[in-house]
């Protein structure tokens, strides 16, 4: 991580600026330059709450204190003390946001850890596909997102993101879990940030980007709605919101497997993995090979995982949508793209009512 992109950085509880301790850096080729940057350090808000950059990724939970104690305990000497005023202070607070997110860090990190950075698509488009699919739905060209800083947020396995940077001024990219380490890898960039952190609590700098693409995240968290009314904050005045939802289907299948995963959810993650590949998987596999979808096994299954392992995933129509960004005063609102299972709508920032 560059030392200026801390600047973007803010504690997602309190929203304080953020001082470095960096413990250790190495050096990066980005082009034909090589550059020194972070690789481990400590961030620390103006009060209370602290957070670890581990392999350039700063770790922004806010129970990254807890998910990363053996890495702290190593490089803060009060790091015990820390810990128990924490914990003395937003105990309940904490405990609450680890039970909230404990089945949805586990799910995606399961999901994308079976994508294949080589070979696999994302969502059934790779390489100039992909792209384009973004520019349709932000309803941007590859000029006109040229001098743009855009914040994608549920990054999942990366790969758009470093296609967004390749094309754009800058580019945050942040997801939940742990799948974050393999997006940064996948790819290597001057002009972009890796972050882990929560859309519940965004850990950046509010009113700064031109574009804020969410795809297929507000309806994995607990109120899709109140999500969004968090990532809106991000959106300079003037500036874009992109966000994709799923819609209801009237669809059998569709509706049976929505049902089903209501309770398929509810088991440990490893034995729902098993269901899913015994039953679900097998039934998908052929009904898929003889209606010509040329999906590869690992794209299948991450498409199940998609659906049937986090805790959520709801559905909205464009009109709830829409009313979403008419009351936080955002103007040329409109649906950009429609498919099979979802829909993508944008609007622009006014300033807030």
């Amino acid at each position: 991580m560059r030392v200026q992109c801390i600047s973007l950085l803010r504690c997602p509880v309190t929203g304080s600026k953020l001082n470095l301790q960096v413990i250790s850096t190495v050096s990066e080729r980005y082009g034909s330059e090589i550059e020194q940057v972070i690789h481990e350090g400590i961030l620390f808000a103006e009060k209370d709450w602290f957070f670890p950059i581990i392999d350039g990724i700063p770790r922004m939970l806010v129970e990254s204190f807890l998910d990363y104690q053996d890495f702290l305990e190593k490089h803060l000497s009060d790091f015990v003390i820390r810990k128990n005023q924490l914990m003395a202070k937003y105990g309940d607070f904490v405990r609450a946001v680890v039970k909230k997110n404990r089945r949805t860090k586990e799910s995606f990190a399961l999901e994308w850890s079976v994508y294949d950075y080589g070979n696999d698509k994302t969502w059934n488009a790779q390489g100039p596909e992909i792209f384009e699919r973004f520019l349709k739905e932000t309803d941007e060209t590859a000029e006109s997102l040229h001098d743009k800083a855009v914040f994608d947020m549920g990054c999942g396995n990366g790969y758009l993101s470093h296609l967004i940077a390749h094309n754009s001024r800058f580019v945050v990219a942040m997801d939940f879990s742990t799948s974050v380490e393999r997006a940064k890898k996948a790819g290597r960039s001057c002009n972009i940030l890796f972050v882990q952190g929560d859309i519940e609590f965004s850990p950046i700098q509010e009113s700064h980007f031109d574009i804020v693409q969410c795809s297929g995240v507000l309806i994995c968290t607990t109120d899709s709605e109140l999500s969004f009314n968090r990532i809106a904050t991000n959106v300079k005045i003037g500036g874009k919101l992109s966000v994709w939802l799923y819609h209801p289907r009237k669809n059998v299948i569709h509706n049976f497997f929505n049902w089903l995963r209501k309770y398929l959810s509810r088991l440990p993650l490893k034995l729902e993995y098993y269901v899913l590949m015994t039953t679900i998987f097998p039934a998908s596999y052929v009904f898929k090979k003889l209606t010509g979808n040329k999906q590869n096994v690992r794209e299948m299954i991450v498409d199940i995982l998609d659906w049937f392992t986090p805790e959520f995933r709801w559905e909205h129509s464009p009109e709830e949508a829409s009313s979403w960004f008419g009351r936080l005063n955002y103007t040329s609102v409109k649906v950009t793209t429609t498919d099979t299972f979802g829909f993508n709508m944008t609007g622009t920032r006014m300033d807030y009512k």
